[in-house]
């Protein structure tokens, strides 16, 4: 049966609709990547610029799940930072500032490449507000901009007092932000379909409506799906929050969590100048936060809060409608034409998950809502260790994880206790 595309604006707007068959009979190639999301697409790039015979299997269709319906922003906000830092303290050799620094800012620059060499349109463009919900906030404001300075980023970092950021944002709600003109925002679904024609292009075969039912270990590693079968020398499992293979040794690893987002009619010109004349996309400072931009036709897109129940939302216009109303007042009645869903692969410690379930079996998940520059980072790991580079996958390898017994059965409810947790402490903040 084949999954139709989640109506959304990134729906609506799809520059060029993907048309890959589905996998039938028997082939043979050098890597089997199951999933084309991003970090699916963003490896067989990769690895097809290497000169290696890509193939590529995916459940729905290219960008189907988070990484066609998500937020649209590239941050340098890593997830999982700080567990990161306090576990790398303890590697021989290792800086543990300098390398998740560094991680930071890759994404954005394979993105930006990858946008320019491959001509892909999808509306990639540079501004981002961090903005302060509570003057406390800004502490922890102040010094990512003073690292950023020190780190050679002085030209294209600012901090913005209230004054200033209402001078950007036509909104009573901020106490500041930092504004950072090297991150950026993008129509993700354009993007993720543009680099499958990248791949395809070097020669990489992709297989939509094409489950994956089973993987086979062993030296000549294989993926089967109800018509076909792939063999080659390595295999990926680069599905997140949407599959269920491998439970065994993935179980209880990563859990689903939904966020919601809508876009409403389009925007006069005179109300975009009023509301975002800069054109910044922005999210505020808070655990469980709000996220907009404004699209390319001028529309804002607004998503915010977080379901770890792992059940979808049944109205996501009457729960977001008050934060926009809120966020703008002059919005206040606005009519908003798309409402979608995005379920987001949650790590409880906030690290993405790379591993190996065999000699030539890799797996890469988790990115708990950081995913459209993280995905593309990891795609770049994940690559060079299939080559034989295996220093940054061994890093994120040898993180400690915490596994749930019975997985999402209690997972799901810990997740949710623990945003209650976070979110108690919002208030001391």
């Amino acid at each position: 049966m084949k999954s139709p595309r989640t109506p959304s604006y990134y729906t609506a707007t799809i520059g060029e609709e993907s048309a890959y068959p589905t996998l039938e009979g028997t082939h043979r190639v050098d890597v089997v990547i199951i999933g084309a999301g991003f970090t699916g697409v963003a490896t067989a790039v990769e690895l097809a610029e290497r000169g290696l015979k890509v193939a590529v299997v995916e459940a729905a269709k290219v960008g189907w799940g988070a990484s066609g319906r998500n937020g649209g922003q590239i941050t340098g906000s890593l997830s999982g930072d700080s567990a990161m830092r306090k576990q790398l303290q303890t590697q021989v050799g290792v800086d543990a500032e300098d390398f998740i620094w560094h991680l930071r800012w890759r994404g954005h620059d394979i993105i930006k490449s990858r946008v320019a060499r491959y001509g892909i349109a999808c509306d990639l463009k540079h501004g981002h507000l961090h903005a302060a919900y509570q003057p406390s906030h800004m502490t922890e404001l102040r010094n990512t901009c003073n690292e950023a300075i020190a780190r050679g980023m002085g030209d294209q970092v600012r901090l913005l007092d209230a004054q200033q950021v209402h001078a950007i944002l036509d909104t009573p709600l901020y106490h500041g932000a930092l504004q950072n003109q090297r991150n950026m925002h993008v129509h993700p679904l354009n993007l993720c379909l543009g680099e499958a024609r990248a791949a395809v292009s070097l020669g990489a075969l992709i297989f939509e409506h094409s489950k994956v039912t089973n993987i086979i270990h062993g030296p000549t590693p294989a993926v089967v799906t109800e018509h076909g079968r792939i063999n080659a020398n390595t295999v990926l499992l680069a599905g997140d929050a949407y599959h269920r293979l491998e439970q065994k040794k993935l179980g209880g690893k990563l859990f689903p969590a939904t966020g919601g987002i809508v876009t409403t009619a389009r925007l006069p010109d005179d109300l975009v100048q009023q509301l975002n004349p800069h054109d910044m996309a922005v999210y505020d400072t808070r655990f469980v936060l709000d996220y907009y931009r404004l699209t390319a036709d001028k529309r804002l897109l607004f998503g915010g809060g977080a379901n770890y129940s792992g059940k979808e939302s049944r109205d996501i216009i009457a729960e977001l409608r008050p934060a926009i109303e809120r966020t703008f007042p002059s919005l206040k009645g606005i009519p908003i034409e798309y409402q979608w869903s995005c379920i987001m692969g949650i790590v409880i410690n906030r690290i993405p998950q790379l591993g190996k379930l065999s000699d030539n079996v890799y797996y890469c998940q988790g990115y708990s809502g950081h995913g459209v520059a993280t995905t593309h980072i990891m795609g770049e790991i994940m690559a060079n260790a299939i080559t034989g580079a295996m220093q940054k996958f061994d890093t994120f390898a040898s993180f400690r994880h915490l596994r749930v017994p019975a997985g999402d059965l209690l997972g799901n409810p810990l997740l949710a206790v623990g945003m209650w947790y976070y979110q108690m402490l919002e208030k001391l903040r």
